[in-house]
């Protein structure tokens, strides 16, 4: 028996969550720096969305794409906040969070044997959805002295007859870079140079610190990029990050081209018929929730990040590098740490700090070119942050 799913994966970030999660069941304290999952309760309006909606009876089967309701309130989104324009909410397909819009889509795009330009480092899953599509990921690799910028040339250079898709996520996981606009523009011009559709991951499109988050559809319309070309940019968007609704799984994608929706609502039939229902009548909620609760959990993320960087500053073998957007600290390793501290790899570092009861997540988590690296998330809760970051600069010191 084979399978291509065999090739796939399990995540190290989630087998580090399970010795972290048997060591707390143990009654051992932990630090969870593994995982994104944002420590906020959502909005009092989502929760009182969410008790309505069941007490209505809003518990039954509902369109494939989402219901017409949270669409609508979509379309709004877009044009106010990220500046882009459709013709119709036709273009937005509500998804099972953006992990699940990317399975779909990448599905849609892809055939056997084409290739899709990726960033490296780049969160795992995008890119194993790209394999179980039975396509090729193509890394191009982001400099930590160039500041993780995804640069245009880099990704013209990677182009071949077999590239069908350029993806782009910024603000970034795993290091927190967000694209400027001149950037963005770049890639713009490579995918129409090239005739290449562009996936944009938008899903930390809230979480965003000393910079500014462009969404490149918009910027396609701002620039003036031919009509058929904008069609051909497709994005993905999240409720989990900007309204802590990670376990809700509601994300969407914004399609213009026509086959590409068809083949997305087609998809979407036959994986989940439908998100759920009471999750999506949520959703509206959040859109309403005034930014006041968004400004809220950005000023505790801040705070956390600056925690972070400050017990880990100075530490001998580890070179920081500042996030501007999402909740993550990327750390650049010198071999000489792994000398001192007397393990063979970033791996094995994430391994002993796993055993202090300390998440993390090792460099190769997210591609074949930064082994030499590590993650933490500081997207818990702030008091395990201010207590985790002073055991993690403890360890590291050692």
């Amino acid at each position: 028996m084979s399978s291509r799913l065999d090739g796939i994966s399990f995540g190290k970030i989630v087998q580090i969550r399970e010795r972290l999660l048997k060591s707390q069941a143990t009654g051992k304290k932990v630090f969870r720096f593994e995982s994104g999952d944002p420590s906020f309760s959502v909005s009092e309006q989502v929760l009182q969305g969410i008790t309505r909606a069941a007490q209505e009876g809003k518990t039954h089967y509902i369109p494939n794409d989402g219901i017409p309701e949270l669409k609508k309130e979509l379309k709004l989104k877009l044009e106010t906040r990220n500046g882009i324009h459709l013709p119709s909410a036709d273009s937005i397909f509500i998804t099972n969070g953006a992990m699940h819009a990317l399975y779909v889509l990448w599905h849609c795009l892809l055939e056997p044997g084409d290739e899709v330009i990726v960033p490296d480092p780049m969160w795992t899953e995008a890119v194993e959805n790209i394999r179980l599509a039975e396509a090729r990921p193509v890394p191009v690799i982001l400099q930590h002295e160039d500041g993780y910028l995804y640069r245009p040339e880099a990704i013209e250079a990677k182009i071949s007859t077999k590239t069908k898709a350029i993806f782009v996520n910024s603000p970034h996981n795993p290091t927190g870079a967000v694209l400027p606009r001149e950037t963005l523009v770049g890639i713009l011009k490579t995918a129409e140079k090239h005739d290449l559709h562009i996936v944009t991951d938008e899903a930390y499109e809230d979480i965003v610190y000393d910079a500014k988050h462009h969404s490149l559809a918009a910027l396609a319309e701002q620039e003036g990029f031919d009509k058929k070309f904008q069609e051909r940019i497709i994005s993905i968007f999240s409720f989990s990050k900007s309204s802590a609704m990670s376990g809700l799984r509601v994300g969407y994608i914004v399609a213009r081209e026509q086959l590409v929706r068809e083949r997305i609502s087609k998809l979407l039939r036959c994986t989940i018929n439908g998100v759920n229902s009471i999750a999506q009548w949520a959703a509206i909620d959040a859109l309403r929730t005034d930014r006041s609760h968004l400004d809220g959990m950005l000023k505790e993320y801040r705070t956390r990040r600056e925690i972070m960087i400050q017990a880990l500053t100075g530490i001998p073998g580890l070179d920081i590098f500042k996030p501007q957007g999402a909740f993550y600290l990327w750390c650049k390793i010198d071999p000489s740490l792994y000398h001192r501290l007397g393990v063979r790899d970033a791996d094995a570092l994430s391994s002993k700090l796993a055993e202090a009861g300390i998440g993390s997540a090792p460099g190769d988590s997210f591609g074949q070119h930064c082994e030499h690296a590590i993650r933490f998330a500081y997207s818990c809760g702030t008091a395990m942050v201010r207590e985790g970051a002073k055991e993690l600069s403890a360890v590291l010191r050692k």
